[in-house]
């Protein structure tokens, strides 16, 4: 498979915790270390060389992301049982800061690549106030 972007890159950091992962997220409790590679957020937003191996560098690149046939289907997945936690636990509650603030810039991204995805915009709408204003900036989305 052409990959442009390198995205094996968050496969080969996904498939070795994603079952923790999932038990994580379905348990509303973020624990471990996987942030970065399973809700990636826009890389001039990170500071970390973590966060910027793992940021997407543009719109085609988390587009890219969004139509990996295995990218896009966990990103899915992990979104959905997020939304699977039980009102009213908070994002901070689930995962705790600063990786809170990573999920809404997650969100928000792919809502804006994807919008025919409800997921994303439901996420933001049950628990932020709307869309990270940076990642809009930055995408050049009003």
């Amino acid at each position: 498979m052409d990959d442009p972007f390198d995205l094996n890159r968050f496969v080969a950091a996904q498939d070795p915790v994603l079952a923790h992962v999932r038990a994580e997220l379905a348990a509303g409790d973020k624990r471990s270390h996987w942030m970065w590679f399973v809700f990636p957020q826009l890389k001039s937003l990170g500071r970390s060389a973590t966060a910027l191996h793992y940021g997407l560098a543009s719109r085609e690149e988390a587009l890219a992301y969004w139509r990996h046939p295995l990218l896009g289907p966990r990103l899915r997945e992990c979104t959905a049982l997020v939304l699977g936690v039980p009102a009213p636990r908070s994002a901070h509650a689930i995962f705790h800061s600063p990786d809170d603030l990573k999920f809404r810039s997650c969100m928000t991204l792919f809502a804006a690549v994807a919008p025919e995805e409800p997921l994303f915009r439901q996420a933001l709408e049950r628990f932020y106030d709307g869309p990270d204003g940076r990642t809009l900036e930055l995408l050049g989305t009003p």
